[in-house]
This record gives C-alpha cells, structure tokens and sequence, in this order.
C-alpha cells in the first residue's frame, strides 16, 4: 500500500509542476496538507489518500486517467472519479443551495468518502485563506459556511465544523470576531477556577467509586457564541453557556460498562447539584446516526450560576471530537467491518430526504451585516442585507443600473424591486428606454444605487426645467408678451409651485401650457373695479394725499407721515429712493407699487397698461 501511495504522490508532484499557490509554495503543498487531515485528524485509510493525489494529477492531465483505472483498481478510481466530478461543480451550477449540491455529490459520489475527502480539501483551503485576494477569501468563506460547515455537521465531523466556522467568522467579522475572542480569553481563569469550585465537592465520591476520569473545558466556538446572542437577543454575557464542563471517563470499550459509570457520575453530580431538567439531552440511551454519544446536563451552583456538564468515555469523546473513523484509526484499525458501517451510514445521511433539510435555517447565520450573490460569470458580489434587482445591477455599473428593467434570479425572472438573498444567482435585464423615476428610492438600500438615481433625477429636473424655461420665453416672444417677476410669483403662488425650477420643469414635460399661463397672467391684468375690491384710492382718478406744497388732484405724493388709507409699496425690481423719479402701477391684489422711471419693468408697464399708471413724486422731506 505504501508503495502505490508513494506513486500516486510522484504522479501529483509531476502533474502539478510548476504550479503554485497564492503564497508562492509549490501547489504540491496543498493535497501533502489535505493528506495529513485525512489521514490523522479524521483517520481514513491509505485509500482516500492515494484517491486525493490521484485526483489532483488527473485534474491537470486527464491522459493519466487510463492508467489510474488500470494500476490502482476500480475501488480507487471511483474515488477519484467523485471528486473530479464535483470540483467541475461552480457556484453559478449551485446557487449555493445546500439541498442542490448535496444532491450533486450522491449524484457524482458511488463511494461516501468523496464527500469526507472534499470537507479535508475544504479545511485546508479555509486554514490557507490569508493567500486569497479578499473577494476570493469572501466567496469561499460563504462556499464553506452554507455548503461545508453543515456537512462537517451532518457527519459528526464537529472539530472540523467548529475550526471552519471560525475562520469563517474571522474572515467575515473581524472585528466582533476578535471581540469575543479576547472576553473568551479575557475569562479563562475565571472558567478553570469555576471548574476547580464545581468538582471539590464531587471528588471524594468518585474516588469512592472507582471512577477514573479527566475534566476538560469545552468552551463554545466564538461562532457559536455569535449565534447566540443574535438569536437570543443578548450581549455576551448574556450567553450562560459560553462553555461547559466535561467528564471524560477511563474506562475499557464494553457499551454496559461505559453507560453504568456515565449515569454513575451522572447521579453524584445531580446530588450535590440542582438540576435543570428541561434541558437535559440523553445521547447515551439513543446515540445520534452519526455515532455522537454523550449525556448533557444544566444544573446550578450555589452562586445560583448556571453550568452545562457534559459526561462521556474517551472513546465516546474521540468520536464525538474527530468521528468514527479516526477513533477506529486511533486503535490502529484499518479495515474494520465497524469502519465500513460508518461509512455506510454517511451514504444514508447523505441519501435521506431530510438530510440537509434537518438543518434549521438558524444553524447557518451570516457573520456580516451584507449578503452575497453572483453574477452570471460566477463572480461574488457583496450588498447590504434587504438589497434588490436594483441595487445589485447598479453594483455592477451605474449605467446597467440606470437601465435596469428586472432581472432573473436563479433562472426566474423577477422585477426590479425583488429583494435578493445569499446564494443568489443574478443576472440584469437592461432596456435602453428604461429610466430612473422617484419610485425607485423605494426600492434600493444601497447608498450607491440611492446617490445615483437622485443624481440622475436631479440632471432630469435641472434639463426639463432649462427645457420648460426656453419653451415659455420662446412663446412669450412669439406673442410679444411680457411676464414679469410679480406675474411669475402670483401664477406660481395660484399654481402651488414653491420653486422656479419645479415650475419650469412641468412646462418641460408638458404639465403647463405656455398658453394657459399667458392666459391668466392676463387675466391678473385685466382692469376690473371688482378686482381691485372697488378701493377707491386706486380707481383710475385716485383721490390725492398731498402735503401743503401740492395742488394737482391726480398726483400721488408719497410722504409716509401722511398717507392714509391707500397700500402702496416700492418695487423690489428697481428699489427706488428719496433721488429718483418715479411712478406708481395699480396693481390687481397689492395696492400701488412705486418703480423708478428707469426700470426695467418700466417700458413694459407704461406700453400695455397706461390705464394702471399713476403720476408720483416724493414729499418735500426725505
């Protein structure tokens, strides 16, 4: 055997020369690491070791595939076959759908351990991700968390899932990563005096017993951690069960023996504490498929402290901490029937209906506050949690963004405002005669998308304002009609228009009629008594306020001191003063407005409407 996996090595170190990783290393260095993982952290045999190198080799030269089939048998080609197969698999075939892929590897596994092998190829990547440029380090920490971690679960590879999860919290929360990193650190001597405090009591009576056994603290994965406080609504003290102590019991591999010494120490620690018993898990009675077998207990201690006490054999944790296979590897079993069995039973985990549907959709949080979704071409893209059509077509190009009319999600075709979700399989639908309108801030989340459509509504505006503007001058010289400031103000003020810019753009886009403002600016003009609420200061011979130099009666003096009953106001288009000459315009709803006689209202005013003009001079005194 050691003879066929030193070929089988040669064979890889041929095919991949010349190749190398991120960090410069030869590519060999990648299935040497994978095969330490299979072979002493999970304990399969020289096969699987012999099938990786195989399949690394043939990846590159498929002419070697003949003599693999020919020299190392059917049983190892069938391996290798699997995990060609599924490493033709890309995320845009997958949608990373956990429930799509595992049927993928049934579909390309005949032999179960393909799938064991791709969780050790896997590990190795996530230990190696610091040589991946960041989006890549993005994609395959995601790949990992929906794909890989729940089949490590599944599998009872629970060491492997906790390091995966962790690196890839690390990766996509640095910073609330090391967070609870440090207070986990920060805590540890607190935790081993804890665990001293709980066993004192206990450890006359085991001695008692005869029961041989080590503590350790398991303390929970900062992933896990994580997990809990965002279901739990806690801060990190708010997790009681950040570790728990467990019972690793001396004993010899006979069922009887071990289940009587675990409800032994099971009995004495329910004694001397008070227990919980809503949260107590019997994993010794009925173990779980995947070989797991321990007994859980919750009690509390005198400070009223709550602590999760876990109590197994040795040979119960080394399955429950690297799996069957490397327990029966441990005890330098090769091929056991028991191996077989496992193996076995990781086909039918793998086979059942509600295999990766058993899953919660709480076992698999995002670490980040963003998701992550793929273009057609497989590229990840990162966009802010409840991101639409919308807002991804603008993370691609504000052009593609602004002519964004759906989209199709994972073969599905969708509007624009459909919310995305992790693992989605995008792709723009773009129409040239699409554009932005005020509906679509409604739609998007991104600060990228929202800054380009109001930019782009803005340009709108500001062009169909510049639009409305020169339409209206254009039929205003056409007609020879004037409109003055005033005239604007009092149709903008009926019209409920707040801005110049608001009201020339629905001339633009065809809301106004020039003529229909023409209209009634001239209707403001027309000389009615009834308009002017028959005020007979302002009739057509106004009643003259004069001081003692005055004696013409159609001559409004305008002296402050004296004026009564009559509203006049100076013009702000021309701010006429004590020095200038001047004169007053009847105007339909303010009184008389004073302009100089140099206006430039003025020639306008005095042309079409003499019937409003009233002669005016200053008083004598300023």
């Amino acid at each position: 055997m050691e003879g066929r996996l030193t070929k089988a090595r040669e064979l890889a170190f041929k095919a991949l020369d010349g190749m190398t990783r991120g960090n410069g290393a030869p590519f060999i260095e990648h299935p040497d690491n994978v095969a330490e993982i299979i072979r002493h952290e999970i304990g399969l045999s020289h096969e699987s070791v012999i099938a990786m190198y195989l399949h690394e080799a043939s990846r590159v030269d498929q002419e070697l595939i003949p003599l693999i089939k020919e020299e190392f048998g059917q049983e190892i080609w069938t391996i290798v076959e699997g995990l060609n197969l599924i490493s033709q698999i890309h995320p845009k075939d997958t949608r990373l759908e956990a429930e799509n892929y595992k049927r993928l590897i049934i579909n390309y596994s005949k032999d179960p351990r393909v799938a064991i092998i791709k969780i050790a190829d896997r590990l190795e990547i996530m230990r190696s991700l610091d040589m991946f440029s960041k989006a890549e380090r993005e994609r395959r920490a995601l790949e990992t968390l929906l794909l890989y971690i729940p089949l490590a679960h599944q599998l009872g590879l629970y060491n492997i899932k906790s390091e995966m999860e962790n690196i890839y919290f690390k990766t996509a929360d640095p910073e609330e990563y090391r967070a609870i990193t440090n207070k986990l650190k920060v805590g540890e001597k607190d935790r081993e005096k804890l665990m001293m405090e709980f066993i004192r009591p206990l450890e006359q009576r085991l001695a008692a017993d005869g029961v041989k056994y080590k503590l350790k603290i398991r303390t929970k994965t900062a992933y896990s951690i994580w997990k809990k406080m965002k279901v739990q609504k806690v801060p990190f003290e708010g997790v009681f069960d950040v570790f728990a102590i467990r019972f690793i019991i001396d004993c010899e591999d006979d069922p009887t023996v071990e289940k009587a010494l675990c409800w032994k120490v099971f009995s004495l620690v329910t004694e001397e504490y008070e227990q919980d018993t809503k949260r107590l898990r019997d994993w010794l009675s009925k173990p779980k498929p995947n070989g797991y077998e321990s007994l859980h207990i919750t009690v509390r201690n005198k400070d009223k402290a709550y602590l999760e006490v876990q109590i197994r054999t040795k040979r119960m944790d080394e399955i429950a901490e690297s799996g069957l296979a490397s327990h029966w590897s441990y005890k330098g079993i090769k091929k056991e029937a028991t191996l077989d069995i496992w193996l076995n039973s990781v086909r039918s985990m793998l086979e059942r209906k509600d295999g990766m549907a058993a899953m919660q959709d709480e076992e698999i949080e995002l670490a980040s506050k963003d998701i992550f979704v793929f273009t057609p071409t497989g590229e990840l893209r990162k966009l802010p949690a409840g991101a639409s059509v919308l807002d991804f077509a603008f993370s691609i190009h504000s052009n593609l963004g602004l002519r964004c009319s759906g989209g199709i999600v994972n073969g599905k075709a969708v509007p624009i405002r459909e919310k995305l979700h992790t693992g989605d399989y995008v792709e723009i639908i773009r129409n040239k005669n699409q554009k932005p309108s005020a509906d679509w801030l409604n739609y998007v989340v991104g600060s990228k998308a929202r800054n380009k459509i109001k930019q782009f509504l803005k340009e709108e505006e500001y062009q169909k304002a510049n639009e409305g503007k020169e339409l209206l001058m254009s039929k205003c010289r056409k007609w020879d009609f004037e409109i003055s400031d005033e005239d604007m103000a009092q149709v903008m003020k009926k019209l409920r228009y707040k801005t110049l810019s608001s009201f020339y753009e629905a001339i633009g886009d065809g809301r106004l009629d020039p003529l229909d403002i023409k209209k009634y600016v001239e209707f403001l003009h027309e000389d009615r008594h009834v308009d002017l609420q028959n005020a007979e200061p302002m009739a057509t011979q106004p009643q003259s306020t004069s001081s003692s130099n005055s004696s013409a009666s159609d001559v409004l003096i305008i002296d402050a001191k004296h004026i009564k009953g009559l509203d006049y106001k100076l013009a702000q288009c021309c701010t006429p003063t004590h020095e200038d000459e001047i004169f007053g315009f009847v105007t339909r709803m303010n009184g008389i407005t004073i302009h100089k006689i140099s206006c430039p209202n003025a020639s306008r005013l005095l042309k079409q409407y003499p019937y409003r003009i009233l002669k005016v001079k200053w008083a004598d005194e300023k």
